[in-house]
């Protein structure tokens, strides 16, 4: 075996573990917004997820990765590479095209789950399969191309490692754009504004979700170098562990000055808002600079979920305040702290205004950013109209009363009923 054979080998191997661990972070999604939710809506989110995973890849595979990475059309589309046919040369890899496909297809499944906890326990089922349709299909693979396929924000020398913009900028500002479409769970607002607890189901379910989507973060980030042997894993890994605890150790210190006590769904999501942060630039910043990245955006996201409430947004799971939100702050943090040698060993000829780099990147980011963030968020405003007009988007008031587990999808998540009759089964027993 030659030493282009092994590598090839290798690469293969690391990209098919990390798209696994991706593909794991769907259940930490479940166990996450399953926690946050009421119990009669807990059957409601593993079925979204699971549509993330069926159509989301189907449909990623049949238009999404052309559009995505297909041969340029002006800087803005790809053409080539439906249902992995037709031409894809100019894609360079060490790895084969469908080893690149399913490495792939694991962040578009991620980008349509964050949208999922902004909607959770109103959204009619029916209406959120197209809504998937159109996000894994079309609004994510357009704006990833302008990005990681060679498209007009590539040229213009965007950075974004992983997808701080890409994935959660994205996904973030489409699930503002859906929580504002659909409106405020029944309930939510007092008639004079003020917003009500709705307590979550499950906090240890709701956090164990929160853990397995740290564990796979390490793929998401250290994976997209594409490469296992490249030299700068172990320090991506590093920046991510450091983003994430950064952001989870403010997040407590913060609740407790601000609330007299921990707050833990607000703990939850500052260490899932610092591993956002950081999925831009963990290649190219420092180590201290993860740490402050991480610290921002614990306190960002805190002070935006306040926000929300005050605009009477209803965000069940704080999906715009984590991904939106953290996701821009580590899209611009780019143009702040990527250092010159971190950048320059991959090819990248900007740097950060701290290092010497000038305003240049900052401005491109920000670029870069505002163009994610209008896309996700009108683009999926559109979609929902449009679908809007042949499904309702809404559930009707006595389905989102009773809970769409049972007024959705038949079955409830907890079977009291069933309990009971085994009890009484044992007492007939027993005479």
């Amino acid at each position: 075996m030659n030493v282009a054979t092994l590598s090839q080998g290798l690469d293969t191997i690391w990209l098919v573990l990390t798209a696994a661990m991706i593909l794991l972070m769907e259940g930490g999604f479940a166990l996450l917004e399953a926690g946050f939710v009421r119990q009669k809506n807990a059957v409601s989110i593993i079925m979204k997820v699971f549509a993330d995973i069926t159509f989301g890849a189907l449909v990623y595979f049949a238009i999404g990765f052309a559009l995505m990475h297909g041969k340029d059309l002006g800087g803005w589309i790809g053409t080539t590479g439906f249902f992995m046919r037709g031409n894809l040369e100019h894609i360079s890899l060490n790895v084969s095209m469908d080893t690149f496909w399913l490495f792939q297809s694991a962040f578009v499944i991620a980008v349509i789950s964050i949208v999922s906890g902004a909607v959770a326990e109103r959204i009619n089922f029916s209406a959120y399969l197209l809504y998937a349709i159109a996000m894994t299909g079309i609004i994510y693979p357009i704006a990833g191309h302008w990005i990681w396929g060679g498209g007009w924000l590539a040229s213009l020398g965007m950075i974004d490692f992983a997808g701080s913009a890409v994935i959660h900028g994205l996904g973030g500002f489409a699930a503002l754009a859906a929580a504002i479409f659909i409106g405020p769970r029944i309930g939510k607002f007092t008639p004079d504004g003020q917003a009500n607890i709705v307590p979550p189901s499950n906090l240890p379910l709701a956090s164990v979700g929160a853990f397995i989507l740290w564990f796979g973060w390490f793929g998401f980030n250290s994976g997209s170098t594409l490469s296992a042997t490249n030299s700068s894993i172990g320090h991506i890994a590093v920046t991510t562990m450091l983003s994430a605890a950064a952001g989870g150790a403010v997040s407590i210190l913060f609740t407790m000055l601000r609330y007299k006590k921990a707050d833990p769904p607000m703990v939850i999501n500052g260490a899932l808002a610092g591993l956002v942060g950081i999925t831009a630039g963990c290649a190219f910043v420092t180590d201290a600079a993860a740490i402050l990245i991480g610290v921002i955006c614990g306190i960002v996201m805190i002070l935006v979920s306040e926000l929300l409430e005050g605009l009477q947004i209803d965000d069940p799971v704080g999906a715009f305040a984590v991904h939106g939100v953290s996701g821009s702050i580590g899209t611009l943090a780019l143009g702040l702290f990527a250092t010159k040698d971190l950048t320059a060993a991959t090819g990248q000829g900007y740097y950060g205004l701290f290092y010497g780099g000038g305003w240049q990147l900052l401005g491109i980011q920000f670029v870069g950013l505002l163009a994610i963030a209008i896309w996700g968020f009108v683009l999926t405003w559109l979609a929902l109209k449009l679908i809007n007009r042949f499904v309702r988007v809404r559930v009707s008031r006595d389905e989102e009363l009773v809970g769409l587990d049972v007024g959705i999808h038949g079955v409830p998540a907890y079977s009291q009923a069933h309990d009971f009759l085994d009890i009484n089964e044992l007492k007939q027993n027993d005479r």
